[in-house]
């Protein structure tokens, strides 16, 4: 940000993307309209019934991942905790949630804050240290100053991982973890909390979460063993535990108290079930598995009618609570996004692609429309054909996959393309040739013809081996005779696709990340690791301009508009950057990612502007009036 401290930032219209990995990282706000959820270093407060658009607000101000979020039950404040280096202190933040500005930052815990609960009159947030840490502390939101703090447990004992606070009482809460069960008393006049140890026999569990009973009589932990525990609080005993013998696969991940003494219970195997009150001994009523991984968040929305839940794989679920049923609401790339692409002059939709899938979006709404799978391969590049007929996939298996757009049933597969991986693709205007790039550094060019119907043949025509390291990417000119290939061996090859020889190459001491036509076809653009933009002539390859694209970290997208006016580049600094192509000028930034920028695209009609990072965040922007 402080690279770009006077330039109009650009503004941000949607994101697709939600950390499912945050445990009870989805909540519902108090006023039942709006979810808060974490997205990398920022926090997103969504509106529930949208019409048209997504309607959001971004909370910015931590410098790393959001690890931990609670709601207080007025639901005046929103408090967020984060993850840091080993060495620094990790920040809490809490938000106004009405002015949606930062109301304090509270600095104390190292390296990570792992959970976070209010009081239950907004008095105090009580938050809990990671491992490094090892620490509770109570904090006045008043003042915004720590009270008290204290180990989060004993020695012997593994890391607290949860926390809960009493539903009637400010100076009461309860903490869970390894090997740990405690519950801890306020006293204020002399700025001590008094750890008082939950008594559970010969019983031993690991607490993954805690729901405190309205009335603070009882507290319900779920356990990674697969059962929920049920204590009393002025006691401290063990009342009862169950499911006995039909536990839950892989642990209970989450949980949430019903106003009618049941509970819903989200699993680590994608189970979402309906768990009786203590009283009838925690037995299984209903159970439905959902797709995505373990259920890391369950959300009430009011007394529970309706309610949602977070997966690991980023996906979020509306569940009505009488009928069990359950959709699908939101859906985003849990893993590093490697390539977005539009299809020929059209902004509606596009597409992009990661580890296991590619997914084709509706732009305006950022719905999901299609989703293609293959397993445990990552996609490294995607491409539509000019006539919108096929979708063209570069994979580390070395296969190039063509799937149909509308419905994602395989096409054709070209088996054993590169030796090393397949890590960059381009289709020429005619739709009939292929050129691909490999790990290895050969160019290949492929013949794809119909045959009988519905079916097609893949010959290879040629391999060009010149490049000494992996491809990064490939572009053809608008004419089919020509095309350019960069790699992370330092150079940009242009070959002629006629005759497959070399016509000309750039030499530049950088790993190159991207390279582009301007649209009049006599020069090219080029960006990489040595954060250097580069303009060079395609009739003798000389370089006629360089600009400096970042201070810190490497350049790794790009995109020109159609007109040739301006261009796109973005990378490990963060920031989206939009420059004029002719005086070389950044004239507006857009900062909201939170990862590095792995790639970035304009729309054909140039309208918006979609950028990709690491942690599969999806953000588009919307292009200034020049």
């Amino acid at each position: 940000m402080s690279e770009t401290p006077d330039v109009p930032r650009l503004e941000l219209e949607a994101t697709i993307g939600f950390n499912g990995t945050v445990p009870s990282g989805l909540k519902v706000h108090p006023d039942r309209e709006h979810l808060v959820y974490p997205l990398g270093c920022t926090v997103i407060i969504e509106k529930i019934n949208q019409e048209k658009k997504k309607d959001q607000v971004f909370l910015s101000g931590h410098t790393n991942d959001v690890s931990c979020i609670a709601i207080s039950k007025s639901g005046r404040y929103i408090a967020s905790g984060q993850v840091t280096y080993m060495g620094f202190k990790a920040d809490i933040i809490i938000w106004d949630f009405v002015e949606r500005t930062m109301y304090c930052r509270l600095t104390l815990h190292k390296v990570k804050v792992e959970a976070l609960a209010f009081s239950p009159n907004d008095k105090y947030l009580v938050s809990l240290g990671g491992q490094d840490d090892n620490s509770v502390v109570v904090w006045n939101i008043e003042k915004k100053e720590a009270i008290c703090g204290a180990a989060a447990q004993v020695l012997s004992a593994g890391t607290a991982r949860c926390v809960a606070c009493a539903n009637q009482r400010d100076d009461l809460f309860v903490t869970g973890g390894d090997g740990t069960l405690r519950v801890w008393q306020l006293d204020l006049p002399n700025r001590k909390i008094k750890p008082s140890p939950v008594d559970m026999g010969q019983l031993k569990r690991i607490i993954e979460c805690i729901e405190v009973q309205d009335d603070d009589k009882f507290c319900y932990c779920g356990t990674t063993t697969g059962d929920i525990l049920g204590i009393i609080i002025e006691t401290k005993l063990l009342h009862h535990h169950g499911p006995e013998k039909d536990k839950f696969s892989k642990g209970v991940t989450s949980l949430a108290l019903l106003p009618t003494r049941e509970f819903v219970i989200g699993a680590g195997d994608g189970t979402v079930g309906m768990v009786s009150s203590m009283e009838k001994k925690f037995k299984r009523q209903k159970h439905v598995k959902v797709d995505g991984g373990a259920v890391t968040s369950i959300a009430l929305r009011g007394k529970g009618h309706q309610f949602f839940c977070g997966t690991s794989k980023s996906h979020i679920y509306k569940f009505s609570h009488p009928e069990f049923k359950h959709e699908l609401m939101n859906t985003c790339h849990s893993s590093a996004v490697n390539d977005i692409t539009f299809p020929f002059g059209t902004s509606e939709l596009f597409a992009t692609c990661s580890f296991e899938s590619i997914r084709v979006w509706h732009l305006p709404t950022s719905k999901e429309l299609l989703r293609i799978t293959v397993p445990n391969m990552t996609c490294k590049a995607i491409e539509f054909t000019r006539d919108g007929r096929s979708i063209i996939s570069a994979w580390d298996d070395g296969k190039i996959r063509a799937f149909y757009p509308e419905s994602g049933k395989p096409m054709y597969t070209i088996n054993d393309a590169h030796n090393k991986g397949v890590t960059a693709i381009a289709i020429t205007s005619s739709c009939t040739r292929i050129v691909s790039g490999g790990g290895e550094g050969d160019v290949r060019v492929w013949d794809i013809k119909p045959n009988m119907g519905t079916k097609y043949t893949s010959k290879l025509v040629e391999a060009l081996k010149e490049h000494k390291g992996t491809i990064t990417c490939i572009k053809i000119r608008k004419n089919d005779a020509e095309c350019v290939t960069a790699s992370s061996d330092g150079t940009c090859i242009i070959w002629d696709l006629t005759r497959f020889v070399r016509n000309q190459i750039l030499f530049a001491n950088t790993l190159f990340r991207c390279v582009s036509y301007n649209p009049d076809e006599c020069q090219l653009i080029t960006i990489g690791t040595d954060r250097k933009v580069g303009y060079w002539e395609i009739c003798d390859g000389s370089q006629i301009r360089s600009l400096e694209g970042s201070k810190s970290g490497s350049v790794n997208g790009m995109d020109i508009s159609q007109c040739g006016n301006y261009f796109v580049t973005g990378g490990d600094d963060k920031v989206l950057k939009f420059w004029t192509y002719a005086q070389g000028e950044v004239t507006d930034v857009g900062i909201g990612h939170s990862h590095n920028i792995t790639t970035v695209k304009i729309c054909p009609q140039s309208r918006h502007i979609v950028s990709v990072s690491e942690d599969g965040a999806i953000l588009r922007w919307k292009i200034p009036i020049m």
